[in-house]
């Protein structure tokens, strides 16, 4: 009998190492993600360490591939992944089936690991909802080129140019309507938002993650002094674009731990919009670019750039630029859209 129990433990020990392995990589080279590779390999050296605690000659001396009467045994479509995210998800569930096998069969044996082994169960579950969420947010995220702010408490003003940015080419636009009542910002949020989703275009909420979430808008964007991602993920039912302003390498760095989709990095230029902030300078947007390198994490360059200035800040490093005042503020929004996402488009090429 203890024999069989230790043949169970080795089957599954090395099922949730493979398993934790795959999403370790999913992490590592399709997310890029050295937060959340750290936390797959952290899982993995944890169990590691754990099944180390029982008898490893025995545990070894029990393991009969040749007479396991399982091996060979397949139903349909067993091993069939379509992509990266399907062999992720599978990893994801065979990684916690082996944990609460193995949390039963070591409770036979040494109730502390079992314990261990149960705990390490419930943080799979976590790390396989956090992968996914960033997974989700930032795939969506990933083809923002144009970032419009329409900073603006009039309707119709807000509405007619959300359509036009939209004509325009923008990828990405944000409603920032701060001296609304919630009842008129809402209603307003819902009609934005219902423009944005109609041709593909991603709706960001500034601030109120409660509006975002209420009027299912793609995403919120939180200032220093909003929110923390965190507590604005769990108000979203489902997985929300997160972005978080950032004007210094200390404030990107607390940032990069919250982990959100994307940070805004700026304002690189005197702008308008915020009078009363310090410009950056192209500086910053280079070395924030690189500090972002292996997080996974997106960004927009913003604050005061133009189309005579866009190319100087894409050469800093930018991949994305966000833009208010230099389209908004424009007698044809749809042409300055334009305008700017050819000068991108062509400057990646």
């Amino acid at each position: 009998m203890e024999r069989s129990i230790y043949r169970i433990i080795d089957a599954n020990f090395n099922r949730a190492r493979e398993a934790t392995r795959v999403i370790e990589e999913f992490c590592r080279f399709r997310l890029n993600s050295s937060l959340l590779t750290e936390r797959a390999k952290q899982l993995r050296h944890e169990l590691s360490a754990s099944i180390d605690k029982l008898d490893g000659g025995r545990l070894i001396s029990s393991r009969d591939t040749v007479s396991d009467v399982g091996i060979g045994k397949t139903i349909p479509n067993q091993l069939q992944r379509s992509d990266l995210k399907s062999c992720f998800t599978a990893g994801a569930k065979r990684l916690t089936e082996a944990l609460r096998v193995l949390a039963e069969m070591t409770q036979t044996l040494n109730p502390s690991i079992a314990e261990t082994i149960e705990k390490l169960r419930y943080t799979a579950y976590t790390l396989e909802k956090d992968i996914t969420i960033f997974s989700d947010t930032t795939e969506k995220f990933k083809q923002v080129k144009l970032y419009v702010i329409i900073s603006s408490s009039v309707a119709s003003e807000v509405l007619s140019l959300t359509s036009q940015c939209v004509a325009g080419g923008a990828d990405c636009i944000q409603l920032r309507s701060k001296k609304l009542q919630d009842d008129v910002l809402f209603t307003l949020a819902d009609k934005f938002t219902r423009i944005c989703k109609a041709d593909g275009v991603l709706g960001i909420i500034n601030d109120r993650t409660d509006i975002a979430v209420a009027t299912g808008a793609d995403g919120v964007h939180l200032g220093q002094n909003d929110l923390p991602v965190e507590q604005a993920r769990k108000l979203a039912p489902s997985p929300l674009i997160i972005g978080k302003s950032t004007h210094s390498l200390e404030q990107l760095h607390a940032a990069c731990q919250e982990n959100p989709t994307y940070v805004g990095l700026g304002p690189v230029f005197a702008t308008t919009t915020k009078p009363g902030t310090q410009a950056v300078g192209l500086d910053y947007v280079n070395k924030g670019t690189r500090m972002l390198a292996n997080t996974g994490i997106g960004h927009v360059a913003i604050g005061g750039i133009t189309p005579d200035n866009v190319e100087d800040v894409l050469r800093a490093g930018a991949k994305a630029i966000a833009v208010c005042a230099a389209i908004t503020k424009t007698s044809n929004p749809t042409a300055a859209c334009r305008l700017l996402k050819e000068k991108i488009t062509l400057f990646k090429k």
